[in-house]
């Protein structure tokens, strides 16, 4: 080992190097974990390095630190200097998000075992993609191995491993002065708080996007413009963002500008006026009146909220980290400036590029971004603009060759990042190391055109499937199995096999040529040959995936009753059987779905989506059948022609919806239906109703449910007498 003279002599001088450049520099200790936490713990106090922050289980009396995820409340944050001990776990979200918190002049600190045994290490942090058994070997070591080659040919990191010393070029960087305008931290700052104050202060729908990578004070600049904002007498800023803590930096900057401001998780308060944070799903169910709407990481926030948001908000804003860890701001550009165009054609753009914390071409920012595929993009349109299905081909990923292919990884990775907007770092991790995950793909030419991961799972005993079904258990993972079991109460789930498509994207410049559907196909024969039972998804339902998934017969089994409350969307469980034991499970799971879905509609799922909710009951496959009574009929005549009151028909007509509703025409428009499941299933008010339909109030909206009880009859030969 090095003595500690030796390692002082090193980082000083790197210490110096990134002073003078305003740049940040990587010193990787690697060896034994004792020996690192004392050396970091000797350059912390000689160097000094201060304020410093460990990321580590095991760290030095009195210093700062934070253990495994708890690091990710230094998001926001300055530190000369962040100690990371790999030998605590290597999370990958962690590394990423604190590395940004390291100043222009500062030390990123890594200490790792010996480089050389660092893939073989049994990594703590490997539980969040451990599935049961719970057992590190069933995890690989790709993700690290491939770390370990880039640290040793980064530009700009340093590895100091016992009896290795590493030679330091000269480094003849100027000096790089630092912005000093009027308070702000770069000229991109000011101008895009400039934008922000011309929201409020210009035209009316004429929103603003802040485009930067981190460091770039994006979110600093909406705090001081919501601070100025404030001090001109606006009374209400409403913020929103996928987490509260994802606008830690906005409240802080904020409150600094407010002399006597009063401050709480989430609010902000400054006389008479206030900032406050709503969670997404939260300002559409109720809605609040703001001067202001701040979106931030609006990435990580599905675009069917966003288009809500803009529609409602006449004064608004988004911001967005290009390459970040709450979502991808090059899938929001694809998906949401099309809606932008179209709503509000004349919304701005705002890019932040300087750098604010260190200057530009910041080698640690460069590995980072490497490292973690931050940087990761899709395959250029033009090289796949002329993709059909006839000239793709399907492969199964290898993952060692895949983990050592950096073209190829980068862009089914980027493919993933543009297609799911909750795609962060530890996603690639679990690409490469998770247990029990295939990676399928369709080339062109060599070009990545579409992508799915697909996790295999079940094929418990006998007594384990008895033990998760009665709550005794729950394994880690296998959620399709664990759910048929927990959930339905069909232990036989949990004893099969399932391959569940966990994620799946399609290149946006080939999309809607049917390379989705082939991609499933392709899927389902290999696994369906390889002896699973079930085939299965879980994801935000949405009318239009549940009609993607419905073309390879995938369909509804179980509805989650909580919403997500960056999407707003309620999970939905889709299957298909593969096997004669699969058909008698899926078969089993859609006969619960359709008896208990009507009954959840009242109470659980009341603000389910109406029409989405209509989809979900007409994909019935005659598994329900009910009958109409000849006075059911003659009830619903009377009411259709106002000679009945609706709660004297109401029965009649909850039986006419229940029936009516599982045929996938039914004679009834989309608002039709939606209209009969809102009353007659979620028992909704008629004022909610009203609301929905863009009616006056009651007597419009029994009108309408009149009209519909009436052009029903015309239809009820469809509907055998009970």
């Amino acid at each position: 080992m090095w003595c500690f003279d030796e390692v002082r002599q090193l980082a000083s001088r790197l210490r110096e190097q990134a002073r003078t450049s305003r740049q940040r520099r990587l010193l990787v200790l690697a060896g034994d974990a004792d020996w690192g936490r004392a050396l970091a713990d000797d350059l912390c106090r000689t160097l000094p390095l201060s304020p410093a922050s460990w990321v580590s289980a095991h760290s030095p009396d009195g210093a700062d630190f934070l253990a495994g995820r708890q690091a990710l409340a230094l998001l926001g944050q300055e530190r000369t200097a962040v100690i990371f001990d790999a030998h605590s776990g290597f999370d990958p979200d962690v590394f990423g998000a604190v590395s940004g918190t390291v100043v222009g002049g500062g030390l990123l600190i890594l200490l790792t075992p010996p480089l050389a045994q660092w893939p073989d290490f049994a990594d703590p942090a490997a539980a969040r993609i451990r599935t049961a058994p719970p057992t590190f070997a069933d995890v690989s070591g790709r993700f690290l191995q491939r770390l370990v080659r880039l640290l040793a040919t980064a530009e700009g990191v340093t590895v100091a491993q016992a009896g290795l010393l590493p030679v330091l070029a000269t480094e003849t960087a100027p000096a790089v002065p630092v912005f000093d305008g009027d308070g702000f931290r770069s000229a991109d700052q000011q101008t895009a708080v400039a934008a922000l104050e011309h929201v409020i202060h210009g035209h009316r729908r004429r929103p603003v996007v802040l485009v930067a990578d981190r460091g770039r004070g994006k979110s600093a600049a909406l705090g001081i413009a919501a601070a100025r904002l404030l001090r001109e007498g606006l009374k209400r800023i409403v913020v929103t963002a996928p987490r509260v803590d994802a606008v830690t930096a906005l409240f802080a900057q904020a409150a600094g500008l407010l002399p006597g401001v009063h401050q709480r998780r989430g609010r902000l308060q400054w006389h008479e006026a206030s900032i406050e944070f709503h969670p997404p799903d939260e300002l559409l169910l109720t809605p609040v009146s703001a001067n202001l709407l701040l979106v931030d990481e609006a990435a990580a926030i599905p675009t069917p909220l966003l288009i809500r948001l803009l529609e409602r908000h006449s004064r608004i804003a988004f911001a967005t980290t290009v390459h970040g860890y709450e979502g991808t701001g090059r899938g929001f550009a694809v998906r949401f400036r099309h809606t932008l165009d179209a709503l509000t054609p004349g919304w701005r753009e705002v890019r932040l590029q300087t750098p604010i914390r260190w200057a530009a071409d910041d080698p640690v920012e460069r590995f980072v971004f490497r490292a973690l595929l931050l940087d990761a993009s899709a395959a250029a349109d033009d090289d796949v603009a002329d993709a059909v299905p006839a000239r793709c081909e399907f492969v199964r990923f290898d993952r060692d060759s895949l983990a050592a292919d950096e073209q190829s990884l980068s862009q089914l990775f980027g493919l993933l990042v543009q297609a799911h907007y909750r795609t962060r770092p530890n996603d690639l991790r679990n690409l490469l190391d998770g247990p029990g995950l295939r990676v399928y793909a369709l080339r062109q030419r060599g070009q990545i055109v579409a992508t799915a991961l697909v996790a295999a799972e079940g094929g418990f005993d006998a007594d384990m499937a008895q033990a998760i079904a009665t709550g005794k258990r729950r394994p880690r993972g296998h959620l399709i199995p664990q759910s048929l079991a927990a959930h339905l109460g069909l232990s036989d789930g949990a004893r099969l096999r399932c391959a569940r498509i966990m994620r799946i994207a399609v290149h946006p410049a080939v999309q809607r040529r049917g390379l989705g559907v082939l991609l499933l196909q392709r899927i389902r024969r290999q696994v369906a040959g390889d002896g699973f039972d079930l085939l299965g998804a879980s994801f935000g339902a949405s009318e239009e995936l549940l009609v993607f998934w419905a073309q390879e017969n995938l369909l509804p089994v179980r509805l989650g009753f909580s919403r997500d409350h960056a999407s707003g969307t309620y999970s939905v469980m889709v299957l298909r059987a593969l096997s004669k034991k699969g058909a008698e499970v899926h078969a089993a799971a859609r006969a619960r779905f359709f008896a208990d879905f009507p009954q959840q509609l009242a109470d659980p799922l009341r603000e389910l989506d109406p029409q989405l909710a209509a989809l979900l009951l007409c994909r019935d496959d005659a598994v329900l059948d009910m009958s109409l009574h000849p006075w059911d009929k003659r009830e619903i005549g009377a009411f259709a022609e106002g000679a009945r009151s609706f709660e004297d028909a109401l029965a009649s007509l909850y039986r006419l919806a229940r029936c009516v509703l599982v045929i996938p025409d039914g004679g009834l428009d989309a608002r039709a239906r939606g209209l009969l499941v809102a009353k007659l299933l979620q028992k909704r008010r008629w004022d909610a109703l009203a609301v929905l339909l863009d009616v006056p109030g009651r007597a419009a909206v029994l009108a309408c449910l009149r009209r519909v009880a009436g052009s029903l009859l015309k239809t009820a030969g469809q509907l055998r007498d009970g």
